[in-house]
Order: structure tokens, then C-alpha cells, then sequence
């Protein structure tokens, strides 16, 4: 009998049957798609970072600082990891808040940047799987929330209740969708690649244990958070200053009440940077943690495909830790540094191609 335990499912193919849970796969690590299907996601990818480029110049100086605490923001709330029974952990990503404060096609550009620095200096998201991640992420969690947000909320005055509830169905749905659409891709692999004795070579799961998996756990978790977060930021702004809100006509706020919500939301960033140590609670080892030779100890067999792409990059600080500090302090670190680096890249990169 082959039991396979990877990050999110362990798994008897001999009979068909799911066993337990242990992991998630919103971060998808490299090894978990095969070659042409992380092409594909680079090929549609590279056009649509160079299509929002383009759509920043329009984006407003006065919206530079929100573009770098967007992606600030997106950084950080990824590292407050939830568990759920089975050992299974997701987090808030923030794409629909992000896309209505600064509009869909900079939101891609912030997230992409904050899984960019995830990937290649925490080893949290494969660099394989790189355009994949910012597919699923950066690109349909903002659109999907955004145009939600824009439907239900309709004409209605930008200081009205609905909007809140507007923006927490769209955050719901986009993070629900998004996290299916992951599964299903996650569930091809195992038909897309095998060898000739009908293993998988890379992600091992079928569509009848991923879709479900992504689905059941998203909808009924990791989205109403995403939604219970995206509405109280939301109702914030919409009492301090609505008119940062991306496309709406409303009346500017004195100059003395832009500077104070900015501020307001640094040290909000700040609060969450000291709280991030919670998403070590969660327990399990992290996607993208094990080397080939645990999985091995772990299950016996380690399917030659990720075995080889699994090794493609060493994070210098794995898993958001430095080895000689304690876990906490360490995780705070990478936290600060991973903010600072998000906000400069951003701030500079507005200033440079953004224009009235």
C-alpha cells in the first residue's frame, strides 16, 4: 500500500481513499507542477505585470504611500498562519481590500512584489511556481473582489452599510474561488505527469481530494476571515477618508486627515508586525519546508519530479527564521525586513513610473 503524506493530504492510491489532512497550498511549493503547466502560468503572467505597469502611471502620486502599505500589508497578514482539525493551516491574503483602496491592476503589482520576497528570501512559494502563486493570488483574489464589490455595492453612497457587506462578499468569493481553482489545477498533475508505473511525479493528489480539500476549507474558514478582515479595514477608511477609495468621486479630505489616516495605518502595520509570532502557533511542518529526504522518511517515496524541482532554491532565511535567534524574534525580524523591503521596492517604483 502507498501512503503518500505530503503538505496537504496523505493519501492511499491503492484504494482510492483520503486519509488525513496536514497542510495547505495557497503558496504552491515548487514540485507541485509540472513543467508545462508552470510555463503556462509564466506566459500568461509576464504580460499581465506588464499590462498593470502601464495602469500604475494613472494611479495618482497621492496614492504612492498606499501602494507600498498595500503591499506591506499583504506581506504580513500572509504570515499569521490559522489551523483548522487534520493539521491543516491557510491565512488572509487582502487582495479585495488592497484592490479597492488602490485599484486591481496596482494590487497585482503589490502582491506580486510581496510573494516575490516571500518565495525568494523566505522559501514560502516556490520560484517555479512563482507566476502560478501571483495568478491565483495577485491577479483573480483583486479582480474577482473588486468587480464583486463594485456590483453589489452599485451607486450606493461610499459611506453606506452595504459597501461593508459588499466588500466582505467580494473577499469571500475571491479568496473561495481562487483557493478551488488552485485545487483543480493541483488535481491535473497527477494525470498530466506519471511514470510507467502510474505514480505521480509531482503533486500526487487527485481532483477528488484537492478540489474538496481547497474548497470545504476557504469557504468555510480562511474566507470569512479574509471577509472579517477586509470589511473592518474597509469601514475604517470609509470613516476617516473615503476618498482614497480607488475610482470614487468623493470630496478630498483636508490635507492634515490624509497624513493622519496614513499614519494610522503604519502603526496598524506596526501592531501586526509585533503580533506575527502567532502564526507560529500553528503546528505541522510548513509547505515548502521538507527536503526530499524527510518526505522520504515520511512516506517512502518522493516523486522524482519534485525531487528534482524541490531543491531548484535555497531560501537564506526558511520558513521566516533566523537559526540564531529564538523562533519569535526571529519571525519579527523577517516580518520588519520583509516590510521595509516591500515599502521601499513599491515607494520607489512608484515614484518612478506613476504620474498625475
Amino acid at each position: 500500500m502507498y501512503e503518500h503524506y505530503f503538505y496537504m493530504k496523505r493519501y492511499d492510491y491503492t484504494q482510492n481513499k483520503l486519509l488525513t489532512s496536514c497542510g495547505d497550498f495557497m503558496h504552491i511549493p515548487d514540485g507541485y507542477l509540472g513543467p508545462s503547466t508552470f510555463i503556462s502560468f509564466w506566459i500568461i503572467m509576464i504580460p499581465i505585470w506588464a499590462y498593470a505597469g502601464r495602469k500604475m502611471r494613472n494611479l495618482g502620486s497621492r496614492r504612492v504611500p498606499l501602494l507600498a502599505l498595500a503591499s506591506a500589508f499583504t506581506f504580513v497578514i500572509m504570515m499569521f498562519n490559522i489551523p483548522v482539525p487534520g493539521g491543516s493551516s491557510g491565512h488572509a491574503v487582502g487582495g479585495t481590500v488592497i484592490a479597492v483602496v488602490i485599484g486591481p491592476w496596482a494590487a497585482v503589482i503589490a502582491i506580486s512584489i510581496a510573494l516575490a520576497l516571500q518565495a525568494l528570501m523566505f522559501g514560502d512559494g516556490g520560484l517555479t511556481a512563482y507566476a502560478a502563486n501571483c495568478f491565483f493570488m495577485a491577479v483573480l483574489m483583486p479582480f474577482i473582489g473588486y468587480y464583486t464589490y463594485k456590483f453589489i455595492s452599485g451607486s450606493t453612497d461610499i459611506k453606506s452599510s452595504r459597501r461593508v457587506i459588499a466588500i466582505a462578499i467580494g473577499a469571500w468569493l475571491a479568496i473561495t474561488v481562487s483557493a478551488t481553482l488552485i485545487g483543480l489545477v493541483l488535481g491535473l498533475q497527477p494525470i498530466l505527469y506519471k511514470n510507467e508505473s502510474g505514480l505521480p511525479l509531482y503533486m500526487p493528489y487527485p481532483l477528488s481530494v484537492t478540489v474538496p480539500a481547497m474548497f470545504l476549507e476557504h469557504a468555510f474558514l480562511f474566507s470569512i476571515l479574509e471577509a472579517l478582515v477586509s470589511a473592518l479595514i474597509f469601514a475604517y477608511i470609509q470613516r476617516a477618508d473615503p476618498s482614497i477609495f480607488y475610482a470614487e468621486k468623493t470630496k478630498p479630505q483636508e490635507i492634515s486627515k490624509k497624513g493622519k489616516l496614513l499614519r494610522n495605518l503604519t502603526v496598524g502595520l506596526i501592531l501586526l508586525i509585533i503580533l506575527t509570532p502567532l502564526g507560529l502557533l500553528v503546528a505541522g511542518t510548513a509547505y515548502g519546508e521538507w527536503a526530499p529526504e524527510e518526505l522520504k522518511a515520511r512516506i517512502g517515496f518522493v516523486p522524482p519530479g519534485l525531487e528534482k524541482l524541490s531543491g531548484i532554491w535555497n531560501a537564506p532565511f526558511l520558513d521566516y527564521s533566523l537559526s540564531s535567534l529564538h523562533p519569535a524574534i526571529g519571525y519579527v525580524i523577517a516580518a520588519i525586513v520583509g516590510v521595509l523591503l516591500c515599502m521601499g521596492i513599491l515607494y520607489f517604483i512608484g515614484r518612478r513610473i506613476v504620474k498625475d
